[in-house]
């Protein structure tokens, strides 16, 4: 089958977020990484689960960078390494395409200056994850980078500048290249590359440029309307025809730069967070975007950080409660699910 193809078969995914992505501030050995960020240890029950609500992709964000060595070989800590392909295992053992990832890894910073170092780190990490899955089938995909972008500069989210967005493209191709290179099933293997920080901001679209290749997708994040699915202000918790104008908009640009020049999108993270009592609102939301994301092929992964309910500064974006393997907004799970059909 076409990329088209493959991309237009799948129709709603699940981010395990806040997982496998932790990060250690400190290492006494004494909390499991999975774990340190307040989520359970990942169980096929719990992904059975996901399935079981009509999801039929599951996003495994990873977090390498403190499981492995240095510099030259950058070899990646074992056990580690097979706990990711044991959750990876979870989603395809149930029939899932399942897309593993590099997440919050700051060393490919893209800049000139540091081009060089990203780019060896980035092929010998690569050819160790390519190498380890290497006989799994199309069901896996590969994604090379999560959100990559100059952090803590005045462009980190405003859609990047000239430079990052050109090295944000270089090394996807250096990811489409050391991952061909290691032949087999990954000669063919569906592949996922970002733009500048996976953005929906037009400056982010405009400039880019997918890989020279083939069977080749690109990842965006799309929380929008960001005042009401992604924005700190609580009081942007109403979904009215000016929020729908919003999402209008998102898929048009999509359209426009991506989908009529032959580029399949995934909608790799999305969502609306909790903010007071805006059930009924993220029900219209979910059943609106979804619907939309649908007209124009691209199947949308919900962001679950696992946590449903917290602080009013905190990112409430969990819909499954992983210690009960309850979902905590039903409806919400069968609007997001049903791409507005419901």
């Amino acid at each position: 089958m076409t990329t088209f193809e493959y991309v237009k078969n799948l129709k709603a995914g699940w981010n395990l977020g806040n997982t496998l992505d932790s990060i250690l501030h400190r290492r006494d050995g004494k909390k499991p990484h999975e774990t340190v960020w307040g989520n359970p240890k990942t169980t096929q029950e719990m992904i059975q689960t996901v399935r079981d609500a009509g999801f039929d992709i599951f996003r495994v964000p990873v977090t390498w960078y403190q499981e492995m060595g240095d510099a030259p070989g950058y070899i990646i800590n074992e056990e580690f390494l097979a706990r990711v392909k044991e959750v990876v295992d979870y989603g395809i053992n149930i029939g899932m395409t399942v897309i593993f990832n590099l997440h919050h890894e700051n060393w490919h910073f893209p800049s000139e200056e540091n081009y060089p170092a990203a780019k060896e780190r980035l092929i010998k990490v690569w050819t160790q994850l390519a190498n380890y899955f290497a006989d799994y089938s199309e069901k896996l995909i590969f994604e090379a980078m999560n959100e990559p972008r100059k952090e803590k500069t005045e462009v980190e989210w405003t859609g990047g500048d000239e430079e990052g967005r050109r090295m944000v493209m270089k090394m996807n191709q250096v990811f489409v290249d050391t991952v061909r290179a290691t032949g087999g099933k990954n000669s063919t293997r569906m592949l996922l590359v970002p733009n500048y920080a996976a953005s929906c901001h037009e400056p982010a679209m405009v400039d880019f440029v997918m890989p020279v290749g083939e069977n080749i997708i690109l990842s965006l994040h799309g929380y929008f309307p960001y005042d009401f699915a992604l924005g700190d202000d609580h009081s942007k918790n109403k979904w009215s025809e000016s929020e729908q104008t919003e999402v209008d908009d998102l898929f048009a640009r999509i359209e426009k730069y991506f989908l009529s020049k032959g580029i399949p999108v995934i909608m790799g993270e999305t969502g609306a967070r909790k903010k007071y009592d805006n059930v009924a609102d993220r029900i219209e939301w979910a059943k609106y975007y979804t619907k939309k994301a649908r007209e124009y092929g691209v199947p949308c992964c919900w962001w679950d950080n696992g946590y449903l309910e917290g602080p009013e500064n905190s990112e409430v974006f969990g819909i499954l409660n992983r210690k009960t393997l309850e979902w905590g907004f039903p409806e919400v799970v069968k609007a997001f699910v049903g791409g507005g059909s419901q």
